[in-house]
């Protein structure tokens, strides 16, 4: 798989871009003049509300060919959907149980593109409250053709396993390459491309405020995610007169509008609210280097924040490549019941806790006050071995999208024919090794 990217992106997270395809298409010292410059129309794209105190509102202005307006009504998609947006007892079920997928089968037809190939794992709340969040799968053989996607639900956090994305935005394009991210929030409209053939992922979706850097508290000024990392795309556009179709995600339903144009034909825009991708290679490690396995939530790239101080609506967190040299302890991720739910997923290597069976492509769940940890070889390895310094995780990258939610589970995760259900056992078999005569 080549990882080449042709694009031309803005360094920063969360600056004030600007970014124009035709010189001097940016008006100057306003956002609308009474005629744009080459004939074009002022557009604003808010992502928070207006009266959001300064340091938190998010918009763009967009100056395109035509206003996004230009649509014909939406109707119901047709198609069959196995995306949900309210998590209820209607269309979804609880379970406390560990759960383990196989790696997600990709579509065995050629002309599955990344809308239809949306599949929705679980998720809390309801998009209609803006309250909650989603977590979905894609499983993808085809380009988008003419077709662009958005969510009014909320952001999209997506992290491909398998093949690039070559993703087409009104900002213009980004090249999203596995072991790298991108976020596309509330309202942007985008296409997907597959340039190495079939393509599998995840897809965290937030329905409450944005994603943002964590704080680093007493870690200091710099580590873990670096902001200058962090890419936006520059401005491209196409005019063209072909018909389009904007497939619109409203209240976890799909609808289709129908369009004479090319969506993305916006000749400039600036503001801070766009979308970006990050290289998880990039991620500077923090660990212990004494005794002890400290908090994933070192590992933390991105949170999204709720309104209750340190706990998160969602983090995503990576699991890197890193040395460990901690003494006197028990390496692995230690045995743990959470106030938080996990879902896990695996780009590439081997998870570090799990020897076997969770699998590149596949995912886990350990929901809220459940039980986990490491498999039973991999804690007889711990108590073994010497501790020598060393490395972990290298030619791995794992991930956790960690909710303050109890997350409930779509019957077509439920009933998945890679559910693994032998993950029970991966525990059964841990030694009993107490001896009460024996410190």
């Amino acid at each position: 798989m080549s990882t080449s990217d042709q694009y031309t992106y803005q360094s920063g997270f969360g600056n004030h871009f600007s970014s124009e395809a035709l010189p001097g298409a940016l008006p100057v010292g306003q956002n609308t003049p009474q005629v744009c410059p080459y004939g074009l129309y002022a557009e604003q794209l808010s992502g928070t509300a207006f009266t959001v105190a300064r340091s938190n509102n998010q918009r763009t202005w967009f100056y395109r060919i035509h206003p996004s307006v230009m649509h014909r009504p939406f109707e119901p998609y047709n198609k069959d959907s196995h995306i949900v947006g309210t998590f209820d007892t209607r269309t979804t079920e609880p379970t406390p149980t560990q759960i383990r997928w196989l790696p997600f089968a990709i579509p065995n037809t050629e002309h599955v593109d990344f809308i239809d190939g949306l599949h929705t794992i679980g998720g809390a709340g309801d998009a209609a409250l803006k309250s909650g969040l989603a977590v979905h799968i894609y499983a993808a053989t085809a380009s988008m053709n003419k077709r662009a996607f958005s969510s009014s639900d909320g952001d999209l956090l997506i992290v491909p396993q398998q093949g690039r994305l070559d993703i087409t935005t009104e900002f213009g394009p980004l090249m999203v390459a596995p072991n790298e991210i991108v976020v596309i929030q509330r309202g942007m409209r985008f296409s997907v491309d597959l340039p190495d053939g079939p393509s599998r992922g995840y897809m965290l979706e937030v329905f409450e405020s944005h994603f943002e850097l964590p704080d680093l508290g007493p870690i200091g000024a710099n580590g873990l995610a670096n902001p200058r990392d962090f890419q936006t795309p520059t401005a491209k556009y196409e005019h063209t007169n072909e018909e389009w179709h904007i497939v619109n995600k409203y209240q976890g339903e799909l609808f289709v509008a129908a369009q004479d144009h090319s969506p993305y034909d916006v000749v400039a825009w600036h503001g801070n609210y766009a979308p970006y991708k990050y290289d998880l290679a990039n991620f500077a490690v923090i660990n212990s280097v004494s005794f002890d396995h400290v908090d994933p939530s070192i590992f933390t790239v991105l949170t999204c924040k709720s309104a209750h101080p340190g706990t998160a609506v969602a983090d995503f967190v990576i699991f890197p490549p890193r040395f460990e040299v901690q003494q006197h302890t028990f390496r692995p991720p230690y045995f743990h019941r959470n106030c938080m739910s996990e879902f896990m997923g695996l780009i590439r290597g081997e998870y570090e806790a799990k020897q076997g069976g969770f699998l590149p492509g596949g995912a886990s769940l350990h929901s809220m006050m459940t039980p986990h940890g490491p498999d039973s070889q991999t804690v007889k390895n711990a108590t073994m071995r010497d501790l020598l310094p060393g490395r972990v995780a290298d030619n791995t990258q794992s991930f956790m999208f960690e909710s303050m939610f109890q997350l409930r589970l779509t019957k077509w995760a439920i009933d998945n024919q890679q559910r693994d259900h032998d993950y029970y056992k991966a525990w059964q078999s841990i030694p009993v090794t107490f001896n009460p005569n024996q410190i």
